[in-house]
Formats: C-alpha cells, structure tokens, sequence
C-alpha cells in the first residue's frame, strides 16, 4: 500500500479514536489560510522574531557556519544565566554529507555568539553497508547529524548536549533508520566551554572499536558519567532518540517509524502529554514507561509533516507551537487553560524569506520548532522558541505570556522618552540579520525605533496591534535617512492582516499612497529630514486623509475595503507572495548574487500615536 494512504488512514482511525478518549485537541474555529504566508491569522501580541544566523555561502568563516547552506533543525535551553541553541549543518542539501552541528550562545535572546562547532565531520568506517540499502558501501564517506534532543540538564545542574552520527550511503538513503553509527555527548561547562566529545549509545553495528569517541563511561569525571547515566534512566528524554535509535532499542518504551519528533509537558495531575508530528498525541500516567493507547491524531487539529512544540507557560497556561497547515507556513500558536482543550490559533511568524540557496529537501517557510528543552525556564517568563527558516536560516522567537491577540489602549509611544528595555514591549518585530528593527540612537543622540535594511532577500518590519476601530487618528514621526535607495510601506490592516492604506516613502524621494492600480503622490521628501505624518480614516466610508508637517492633501479612498483597522505595520520592504501554495515543493536552483548586501537604507521612527474615535 501506497505509504501516503497508509498514513492517510491511520489518521482517519486515530481521528475516531481520539474523539471517544481523553486526549489533545482543538476546540476553535479559527483556521489559517494557506494562500497567505500569514495564514489571515491575527497575531500575538508582542511576539519579536530575530534571525540569530544568516547562511552566505561567501563566507567560509564561523561567522556564517563556514559558508554552508542547509542549516535545519535548531534546540535551544537556558542555563546558568544563558541561552544554548545547537543545530545541524550540511553543505547544500538535507542528508547530503558531510554533516556538523553548531552551537550558538547569547546572554539576552537577542545578541548572539558566532556558530562554533558543537560536534564535528566524523568518518564513516570504509567497507559499511546497510541491509536496506545493498548497493552501496562506504569509501571516505562522512556521516551526517541527526538529533531530536540537542540539551539534558541533570537534577545536579550540569549541561549535557547530544547529537546523533547517521550513515547516509546514496540518493534517498535514510541517516535516521536505526543503522547509523550512535549518539554523542559532550558537557558544556559553567564558563561556555565544552568537554570532550563522548559515545552515550551506540546502534548495533557500532561499539567502543570501530568508533572514533570513547564510551561515556570512560570519562574520570563521575559527575559527567552520572548525568549521563540519569540521561539514559529517563524514559521521557529518551523517547526522543527513538527514530534514531536500534528499533529494538530496549531503552526506547514506544517503537514506530511514523512516531517522530517526540517532545511531551506535564498536566496539573501529574500526567504527561506527548506529542509528535502530525499532531499525533498521546498521554501517560507514568513518566513515559507505557503510554495509554497508541499515538493518535489530536482532533481538529491541522499539522503536516513538520514538528509541533508543547509546553506549560508562565502563567500556568499551555501553549503548542506549529505550522497549522499542510505546508511549513505560517508559524502559530494555540493556547489552552487545561492542556487537553486548545482554543485558538494566533500568528508567530508570517513571513517567508527568500530562499537563497537551492539544495534537496528544503521546504519553504518557518518551521521545526522547539522551545527551551529539559524543563529549562525562561529568565523573563515569556515563551522562547527556536526554529528554521527554509532549512537555511536560524531564528528565535520570544513569544510574552501572558499569550494575548488584542489590546485595549491606543499606542502613545514617544522613543526618547521609553525605557529601552521595554520600549518595544507591545510591538511585533520581525528582524533579519540584514535587516534589523531595534531600539536605538539618531544622530542627534535621541532614542527611536530604527528599522535599517541592507539585505536584498529580506525585510524588517515593526507592526502594532491596535484597539479595533472604524474611525480613527494615527500620527507617527519618520526621518528617512536618504531618499535616493530603499523604501518604507506603512500600512493599515484588519485583524487578518489584510491592507486597506499603504503608504511609502519611496527610492526616488516620492512619499505615495497607494490608490487602487496607481499611486498617488503626495510629496518630496528629504534625507534625514524629520516628517510628522497624521493619518484621520474611516472605514465606513472608504476615505482617509493625510496631513504631513501640517499640510494635507485630500481626502484619499482606501484601495482594499476593511470592516476595522487593528493593525499598524512598517515594513521595510514589498509585500511577498511566493512561494504560495502551488509552487513546485524543490528548489534546486541559487538565487542571483545570493551572498551580496544592498546598499543600506534607515528609517528613523521617534514617535507612534493612535486615537480611536468613538
């Protein structure tokens, strides 16, 4: 039977099963429109998404991961004051080898250390073969990474970090089928530095022989031995080795190939909640030694091929974390008071950076999540996550808790005069290496929100949710820095991220709005001169108008119908649409001049007002 119709049904069984037993599920109504990047999802407030490593095959230093441009995957936990994120890294393509894995580090979540390499090229023994796969045999050949669990923190406080060696020997060769070579270890030690590389377990064909790392238990430091050892005894931990790992591996309690990308969260009851690709869920009442019924698809629930996260918030709250589509796009949330019941889907990340680089396997779109492992918490409260950007970018993403899509106030944000630390606090951000939203200095020495932009794949952009209004007023002060390169759109949007006004400041110094097929212009504008701009809409009529340093000019007719405004965006770029949802899955092909930098552009944003009218 075709292995698509096998899932196919398996689902629809696992569906009816679920619907007659305890288990995960969506109770909303809320679904995301895959013919947006954005899925027509309204977003949770304050989320800030912040690229932490940009792929430029140009560059052969650590700065970029050493020039290669497959980079997937991404783990990240918090410990001793810091933030750890590991993720795996190939040439070109997914599972073509030779294969590393990385590690990052960053005090804040927002500024982050160069890649360094967590666990290295390592050579497959010549003369290896797999049963599954005759035809071929090894000849200085490297193994690629694998991992689902990247972090361990043990009940004594050590970092342990892990990674997996599998065995790719041609085309469509599986590195995760049970007949690589084993998985590693290493301790990352209080100061950032990290211990010596180990074998943890091996797969059957390996042992302490024909493999290039001791066995753990030759450590001399009983500390490290230890935490391993509590690691291997940890039936919840270790389910995540299992697509990895022998198939009959007995330290591994669920054994299935459909079963993958485990991660789990405790109930208030004591119960632990399991979850995998596909949405497939399940629960246990003894810490993952046995599970009450086979994984089964989480009712309502939309999740493709790719992984979901869980966990328990702040707040005491749930929330997951996935693509609610049969594509990578977008990234969402949904929340829920009990851990069974989820209520909502909200927007992370709607965006699809421009994928720069061909290679096989990498899919469009924000994608394989994971939030902070091992039961790490978080130094602020909020939700941090970690995922990749077509397989070639790393981002993280820190989502505030308590989880909310709407507010009740108007912005009255005046840059010089707000804390920085939280100045951007009900802000979404979404900003790229090359492209940075931040709070930051003018040349006059005054604090305001910077939107810079050098990257020509890629955008930043800093939007606000606004009180749902018919009618109101939105003043906002703007100082370009040229007015000769770059541009700026300022939109008005529904809850569905739909635009009725567009206005930008152009690269031929031309401030415009956007008035159906045509723009219309509405001035000149100057590098680094300062521009207070008003804008007065009313959606039941269709008209706005625009007053700039006190002039107005008309009354304006909004180019795309709204019901109300609830969003404020300024984007540093065209609005995108490709890929969509009928674009051929692989892209083999490079972008034109992919590792080059456009010439910089910065827009200087010192206030931001809004005042619905009643």
């Amino acid at each position: 039977m075709n292995k698509l119709l096998v899932i196919g049904t398996l689902l629809i069984g696992s569906i009816q099963q679920a619907t007659a037993q305890d288990t995960v599920r969506y109770v909303g109504t809320t679904l995301s429109n895959v013919d947006y990047h954005h899925g027509q999802l309204s977003p949770a407030v304050g989320v800030h998404n912040i690229q932490v490593m940009r792929a430029n095959r140009d560059i052969k230093d650590s700065t970029t991961g050493f020039g290669w441009t497959y980079n997937h995957q991404p783990l990240i936990t918090y410990w001793n004051n810091a933030f750890y994120l590991e993720y795996l890294s190939n040439p070109v393509g997914e599972h073509v080898p030779p294969g590393q894995s990385l590690m990052m580090t960053s005090k804040d979540g927002v500024h982050w250390t160069v890649p360094k390499i967590s666990f290295p090229i390592y050579k497959v023994p010549d003369g290896t073969t797999k049963e599954d796969y005759k035809d071929s045999v090894s000849h200085n050949l490297s193994a690629v990474m694998h991992q689902r669990m990247g972090f361990y923190i043990s009940t004594k406080n050590r970092l342990l970090m892990l990674g997996f060696y599998g065995i790719v020997l041609g085309p469509h060769d599986d590195p995760n089928d049970g007949n690589g070579i084993g998985r590693v270890v290493r301790e990352i030690n209080k100061d950032g530095s990290l211990g010596p590389i180990y074998f943890i377990r091996y797969n059957h064909a390996f042992n302490s022989t024909n493999t290039s790392y001791p066995f753990f238990e030759k450590s001399k430091d009983k500390g490290f031995v230890e935490a391993c050892k509590e690691l291997l005894s940890n039936n919840l931990m270790v389910q995540q080795w299992s697509e990895e790992a022998d198939r009959n591996d007995p330290l591994i309690a669920l054994h299935n190939d459909n079963y993958k990308a485990f991660n789990f969260y405790t109930l208030p009851d004591g119960r632990t909640v399991g979850l995998w690709k596909l949405a497939l869920t399940s629960i246990s009442t003894d810490k993952g030694k046995s599970w009450l019924y086979n994984p089964v698809r989480a009712p309502h629930f939309v999740n493709s091929n790719a992984k979901i996260w869980g966990q328990r918030t702040s707040d005491g709250k749930y929330v997951t974390v996935y693509n609610p589509s049969e594509f990578r796009w977008p990234l969402a949330l949904s929340v829920s008071d009990d851990g069974l019941n989820y209520k909502n889907v909200l927007l992370v990340n709607g965006e699809i950076t421009s994928l720069r680089y061909g290679g096989a396997y990498k899919s469009y779109g924000p994608q394989y999540t994971r939030g902070l492992e091992a039961g790490a918490l978080s130094p602020d409260g909020n939700c941090w996550i970690t995922y990749s950007m077509n397989k070639e970018d790393i981002w993280v993403a820190s989502i505030p808790v308590p989880i909310k899509d709407k507010v009740e106030v108007d912005v009255n944000d005046d840059f010089a005069t707000l804390p920085a630390a939280t100045a951007l606090n009900e802000w979404n951000i979404y900003s790229p290496m090359w492209a940075p939203v931040a709070i930051d200095k003018a040349p006059d020495g005054a604090q305001v929100l910077s939107l810079k932009d050098k990257d020509p794949f890629d955008f930043g952009k800093a939007e606000h949710v606004l009180p749902a209004a018919k009618r109101m007023t939105a003043t906002f002060t703007v100082a370009p820095q040229q007015n000769d390169h770059g541009n700026l759109h300022i939109e008005f949007q529904d809850a569905k991220g739909s635009a009725g006004i567009r206005m930008v400041f152009d690269s031929t110094g031309t401030l415009y709005v956007k008035a159906g097929y045509r723009n219309r212009s509405i001035m000149k504008y100057e590098a680094g001169k300062q521009y207070e701009v008003t804008v007065s809409l009313n959606t039941n009529a269709r008209f706005y108008t625009v007053t700039v340093n006190g002039k107005e000019s008309g009354n304006q007719i909004f180019f795309a119908p709204l019901e109300n405004v609830q969003r404020l965006v300024f984007r540093t770029g065209d609005v995108r649409r490709f890929p969509d949802s009928d674009t051929p899955t692989d892209q083999l092909y490079d972008l034109p001049n992919p590792g080059a930098q456009a010439q910089p552009a910065v827009y200087l944003i010192k206030s931001v007002k809004t005042k619905k009218v009643q």
